[in-house]
């Protein structure tokens, strides 16, 4: 029978990582939005109507990134030092990609995870009356290839 990290017979539970010493710890997530071509013309040119699409998916992240062990019930809660968000257009999207930098006992790979979900879902929301066929559906727009790209962690 498998012994799990995370489980006591029925209860959940946390790991203990007091005994762990504090490393520098990198993360770095990234993932894909699709858009309809007229919504990422929109999206350049700062005409969406919610407003700065991009500015308000970086804001989110961030949030998110912080929020992480409230989102995520076993995480536990780490210094953030740093976070870095950028987006890139490609030809039928945005691509997102969240860093997150701690010195820690535990790594940074779910904030990093969960703010580019975030940044991703922040931007579906923003221009989702863009993506609307007639029926009201999304034909176009999904969200893709959410991945870790890299761990680093580093003795101080």
């Amino acid at each position: 029978m498998p012994v799990f990290t995370h489980l006591d017979d029925d209860r959940a539970r946390m790991v203990d990582v007091s005994a762990k010493g504090e490393v520098y710890r990198r993360a770095v997530a990234e993932g894909t939005i699709n858009l309809r071509p007229d919504t990422l013309k929109a999206i350049r040119d700062g005409t969406v109507i919610k407003g700065n699409v991009l500015a308000t998916a970086r804001v989110a992240a961030t949030l998110a990134v912080k929020d992480t062990p409230r989102i995520i019930p076993m995480c536990h809660a780490i210094p953030v030092h740093g976070i870095d968000i950028t987006f890139d257009f490609t030809k039928t999207g945005i691509s997102a990609q969240v860093t997150v930098i701690s010195a820690g006992k535990t790594g940074v790979e779910m904030e990093a995870l969960v703010g580019v979900s975030t940044a991703l879902l922040t931007i579906w929301d923003m221009v989702k009356s863009a993506e609307k066929d007639e029926k009201g559906q999304y034909p176009v727009t999904g969200i893709t290839d959410i991945r870790v790209l890299e761990k680093v962690k580093q003795d101080l």
